[in-house]
């Protein structure tokens, strides 16, 4: 396992968490970001996600650098998974440790939304009746940033 990663096979969120864990954090923040079905009336069949995985891997780590220089303390593991997901699989795992918790807990949103701004990651939706790109995951059509 890698801290900041972009992987093929089913993401393990416990291994992050144990690698966040140490004796002076009072706090581990663990976010999965999941496959789902309907999005907004319209059934998703399963996600197919693809990256510059060299690209990707080092902007993981510098959203990493980012959170450990913004909250005091923290440490952090990110891992992205690309290929088909099936609905409920894991995308995404972003653990965070800090003394704090409310560190904890704003360190792993800052993650997520920096992972959409500048992580060469692209989604391909496919439902029942077609498929799209989405390539900022920001920005899709429906308007939902989850």
């Amino acid at each position: 396992m890698s801290v900041f990663e972009i992987v093929t096979e089913p993401i393990l969120p416990q291994a992050y968490a144990d690698y966040v864990l140490r004796p002076e954090a009072g706090a581990v923040t663990v976010f999965t970001g999941h496959v789902r079905e309907w999005t907004q009336g319209v059934r998703t069949l399963y996600l197919a996600y693809e990256a510059y995985v060299p690209m990707a891997q080092k902007k993981l780590t510098e959203i990493g650098c980012e959170i450990e220089q913004k909250w005091e303390g923290t440490r952090v593991a990110i891992a992205h998974r690309i290929g088909e997901l099936q609905i409920g699989d894991i995308a995404v795992v972003i653990a965070v440790s800090s003394p704090h918790r409310s560190d904890a807990y704003e360190a792993n949103e800052y993650a997520i939304e920096r992972i959409k701004e500048i992580v060469p990651i692209w989604k391909r939706e496919i439902w029942e009746d077609g498929t799209q790109w989405v390539g900022d995951q920001k920005k899709n059509p429906g308007g939902d940033q989850s």
